[in-house]
């Protein structure tokens, strides 16, 4: 069932205060109804016993998350109070005194349990790389800017594996914070295991791709530019000692600046400065650059001020790229932190108590998908979108791709 999304997101655009016509969806752009991609799921239960289908679950948890729910509970409980047509246009079937027939909590929750996570992640990875490729990469590009990719993980700390711990989730997302992969971290490893995993199935050519000092291995950046011909930027702390060094060694004094930045906000004044330093013999593969950053931050309450200092080496060269553009991606790369403060913030994904199985992955990713769909039409007020939601969960179900 093919649909462009425009005509649901340009009648949704109209309750999005300030909001221009969607800044993310071109649109030429033809797609599956995300209602068809959720459907195509693969469903691990068991066939006997079923009572519901999978991918009306899961439209179920989207259009309610989306609706700002928090929990399973909240999700079944809003879905009761919504019209039954709603459903009925989701797959659910209805009694003949025309109620909807839903899941309880518990059953829901089992239901998330059985979900294949990788086939859900990389169902709608490639759903919003598809939502986000054209405009966003085209509006990079007339700036000089590769499109970036950031990869970092979260633990899910209200949760419990079987084991005792905490699933621990990694994803790559855009710089403007939209998931595009997203991978659990088996027990008793880290996040460094599942970096070509994570990224395998991505199309990075021509991209950028930032990490944190966690992720600065050198088989990695190598795999990056020879076998994924993208470039990367990678943060260097003490887990790279003898490349630290050598960064901290450099003339950074007699570098001339290369960039500078300032930002006031949620009470505090930061200036950032970068410096970029072009030199053969860095110790790092494929290394062409090395960069300072130098942040001073400003508490406006205490008046306390704290200098930071961070290096960084990138593949990327003077003649592929500007200090401006660096600027650009180290700050794009915390797009993802936003994104993360948001899901806790906002949907309360560290209070969940959602345990079992695949769930807790099954609903980080129900929430990435509905934060990304709020902004792929302009909101940047996720708790307002939740309230606009909530009370029209019609507009919910159009983003689907279905109506009432």
């Amino acid at each position: 069932m093919p649909s462009s999304l425009l005509d649901a997101l340009t009648r949704h655009c109209q309750d999005v205060p300030g909001a221009d016509t969607w800044q993310v969806v071109p649109e030429a752009l033809d797609l599956l109804a995300l209602a068809v991609v959720l459907d195509r799921v693969p469903d691990r239960r068991d066939r006997r016993g079923r009572r519901y289908r999978l991918g009306p679950a899961l439209a179920l948890c989207v259009v309610t998350v989306l609706g700002g729910a928090r929990s399973l509970s909240q999700v079944c409980r809003r879905a009761r109070a919504a019209d039954p047509q709603v459903w009925a246009a989701a797959g659910f079937l209805l009694t003949g005194d025309g109620e909807a027939v839903l899941p309880v909590a518990t059953t829901l929750g089992r239901i998330l349990a059985g979900v294949d996570g990788d086939a859900l992640d990389d169902a709608l990875g490639s759903y919003l790389a598809a939502l986000t490729s054209s405009d966003a990469a085209d509006a990079g590009q007339c700036r000089g800017l590769a499109p970036g990719v950031a990869v970092d993980g979260k633990t899910v700390r209200g949760a419990r594996r079987t084991d005792g711990g905490r699933p621990h989730l990694v994803a790559a997302a855009t710089h403007a914070g939209i998931v595009l992969g997203q991978r659990q971290v088996a027990a008793k490893s880290g996040e460094t295991t599942c970096f070509t995993d994570l990224l395998e199935p991505l199309n990075l050519h021509g991209a950028v791709v930032t990490a944190d000092a966690l992720h600065t291995v050198r088989e990695h950046a190598d795999w990056l530019v020879t076998t994924k011909n993208a470039d990367y930027i990678m943060i260097v702390k003490g887990n790279q000692k003898y490349l630290h060094r050598q960064l901290k060694r450099l003339p950074w004094r007699e570098v001339p600046l290369g960039e500078r930045t300032r930002e006031r906000g949620h009470g505090r004044d930061e200036i950032r400065r970068l410096k970029v330093c072009t030199l053969d013999g860095l110790l790092f593969p494929h290394a062409a650059q090395a960069v300072q950053v130098k942040r001073r931050r400003t508490d406006q309450v205490t008046g306390k001020t704290t200098i930071t200092t961070v290096y960084a080496v990138t593949s990327l060269t003077a003649e592929r790229t500007r200090p401006a553009h660096l600027a650009a991606h180290i700050r794009g790369h915390w797009q993802l932190e936003a994104l993360h403060h948001i899901r806790d913030v906002t949907f309360a994904e560290d209070a969940s108590r959602v345990r079992t199985g695949t769930a807790p992955r099954a609903m980080a990713s129900i929430r990435n998908l509905a934060i990304a769909l709020q902004q792929a039409i302009g909101w940047t007020n996720h708790a307002a979108a939740c309230d606009h939601y909530r009370d029209r969960p019609d507009h919910a179900l159009q983003l689907l791709g279905l109506a009432i």
